[in-house]
């Protein structure tokens, strides 16, 4: 009995929901999340790696900007299941999917920052875009999700470049 209920596998489904059964919705929010996976990772290795005369503001932030990223792509992963399709099941499958890389070494203090608002900048400008393809396709709820993500990080962006300005 006990296998025979641990048996199904996650698949994709047909929802009767009034969104068109398409994968170009899905593809663009597992875009979304797969880049939010890699932004979640390089802001924990900031918070961990920074040292400096700012270390604990810059710490502080980065904590509180990773810890919404976490939150964050367990909604989008969720949003991907109601749409009817499978969510990324590997960081190897995220990767691939993602459009910012990997951090390959370590930047010193303004360096990672630096870094930081480009990717946030770059998920901004892919959430406008993914919130007005699901507004085309009169999918309200993936487009709130996305505008709400947006605030998140435009204001990542402003308090970042705060910490940097001249």
């Amino acid at each position: 009995m006990t296998h025979q209920v641990l048996k199904p596998e996650a698949q994709d489904e047909t929802h009767d929901t009034g969104i068109d059964k398409n994968a170009w919705i899905a593809n663009a929010v597992t875009e979304v999340l797969s880049d939010s996976m890699v932004l979640m990772v390089k802001t924990q290795g900031c918070h961990w790696n920074v040292v400096g005369p700012l270390f604990l503001p810059i710490h502080e932030l980065t904590e509180r900007q990773y810890r919404d990223l976490f939150e964050a792509i367990d909604d989008l992963a969720e949003r991907i299941r109601a749409l009817g399709h499978v969510a990324p099941i590997s960081f190897t499958d995220m990767i691939s999917q993602a459009t910012l890389v990997e951090e390959e070494s370590i930047k010193d203090a303004d360096g990672m920052i630096k870094q930081l608002i480009a990717d946030n900048e770059k998920i901004a400008r892919n959430l406008r875009d993914t919130s007005a393809l699901a507004s085309r396709h009169g999918d309200g709820a993936t487009e709130d999700l996305m505008n709400t993500r947006m605030a998140k990080h435009e204001e990542a962006v402003w308090m970042l470049k705060a910490i940097v300005a001249a």
